[in-house]
């Protein structure tokens, strides 16, 4: 059974001649709008019990209102939303609430609205007293609050009790880092417990250690629902995608889909890893010294080119980028037909576990205002522990640690 199925949902926004036309659509008269505007339209999917789904999309592609039609909060001008299970949703800060009311007030409110009792209601309240952790102000009214201490309210009330679906649009953003991780600590737990997740986030790494699915958003309809990495590597070739450039997307050994964008001015021709002696590898060592060799060739004339480079573990998240602008590094007015030698040296202080290089060939310090060529998973290779002590995590680091007795 679907905890969530969403089938050929649309909304649009429409200007009629009138008032009165407007009520006559109502009631389903035939009547024309003049103008029409779909902000989401033919949107199908299906979410299962303890799932997490990330939606992402750029500005306006229509995330929030999608979330907004399956909440309820907004409703849909075609299509059929079925929801099994109490949903509890996150959206626009504030939403809800009435800034004259105190924080006290204003979550025995919005609970009330979610259909619990008032028993039910003061027997958690100095739980979410607790979670939200804004002191005296819980009885101060909320237009004296910042936009964090709101969010901290409403993170609480909605997750005072478990529930079957939890809708999160971008709300933990303007949050400090402490109740960011004290939220998404929360959100695991239910998670465990088989809490399923709709989660709107620009952050990757929210997304990719939340969710196992991502769902892609452009100009309102999916374009893309599949695992995290391979729907942000998409979403990056998008943003990045110029007039004259092209997306390609192939199959690699592995089974995974790599994404390669740009218009070609300039391409990586050959990448290799190496370990201390000049030999070719594909298995490195925690810790290991190793070279990155990447050739680039230059297929047009060129004011300036720039390799970017980054690490990333299994799940697609980063854990290492630069690039040669940064470094000041910066190629002038390269000769076309040129090849160029990138050689790259570093330990690799990662945890075990298997790793991908994504390049970008640039103008300057991002791929935005000129895409040569993003290339993912331009290299896969595993890390795995030879002569180290027993660890655990993303990050080799050695450590010195003292004890010192100090008192009998």
């Amino acid at each position: 059974m679907n905890f969530l199925s969403v089938s050929n949902l649309g909304k649009a926004y429409r200007t009629y001649r009138s008032e009165w036309q407007r009520f006559a659509s109502w009631f389903a008269f035939p009547v024309r709008p003049i103008e029409e505007h779909w902000v989401v339209r033919h949107i199908n999917f299906d979410i299962k019990p303890g799932e997490a789904v990330g939606i992402i999309g750029q500005n306006g592609a229509g995330k929030s209102t999608l979330l907004k039609l399956i909440a309820g909060t907004l409703k849909a001008t075609e299509g059929k939303i079925q929801v099994n299970g109490r949903i509890a949703a996150i959206l626009e800060l504030g939403m809800g609430f009435n800034f004259e009311l105190t924080g006290r007030q204003n979550v025995s409110h919005s609970a009330g609205l979610m259909g619990f009792s008032s028993q039910q209601i003061n027997q958690v309240m100095p739980d979410i007293e607790a979670f939200a952790e804004i002191g005296e102000y819980f009885d101060e009214p909320m237009r004296t609050y910042s936009s964090g201490m709101q969010m901290r309210v409403a993170f609480a009330v909605a997750t005072a009790y478990r529930p079957e679906i939890l809708i999160i649009d971008e709300a933990l953003s303007v949050g400090d880092t402490y109740f960011q991780h004290k939220s998404f600590g929360r959100i695991r737990e239910f998670q465990e417990q088989g809490t399923t997740l709709l989660i709107v986030s620009h952050d990757r790494n929210a997304i990719q250690s939340l969710c196992g699915r991502a769902i892609l958003l452009e100009k309102g309809n999916v374009i893309k629902d599949s695992n995290p990495e391979e729907v942000f590597d998409f979403y990056n070739a998008i943003i990045a995608e110029k007039e004259n450039s092209t997306i390609e997307i192939k199959k690699i050994e592995s089974g995974k889909n790599q994404t390669i964008s740009g218009s070609g001015e300039a391409v990586v021709t050959e990448i290799s890893l190496f370990n201390n002696r000049g030999e070719p590898i594909e298995i490195v060592g925690v810790g290991e010294h190793i070279e990155l060799c990447i050739k680039v060739k230059v297929n047009q004339a060129l004011e300036t080119l720039v390799l970017g480079y980054s690490i990333k573990d299994r799940l697609g998240q980063v854990m290492y980028g630069t690039n040669t602008w940064l470094t000041e590094q910066v190629i002038s007015c390269p000769q076309v037909g040129s090849v160029y030698a990138f050689r790259i040296s570093f330990a690799a202080n990662l945890g075990v576990g298997g790793y991908s290089v994504q390049t970008a060939l640039v103008d300057r310090d991002t791929h935005l205002t000129a895409n040569y060529e993003w290339r993912d998973l331009a290299l896969v290779f595993d890390v795995i522990n030879i002569d180290k002590a027993h660890f655990a995590g993303c990050m080799w680091n050695e450590p010195k640690i003292s004890i010192e007795k100090l008192t009998e």
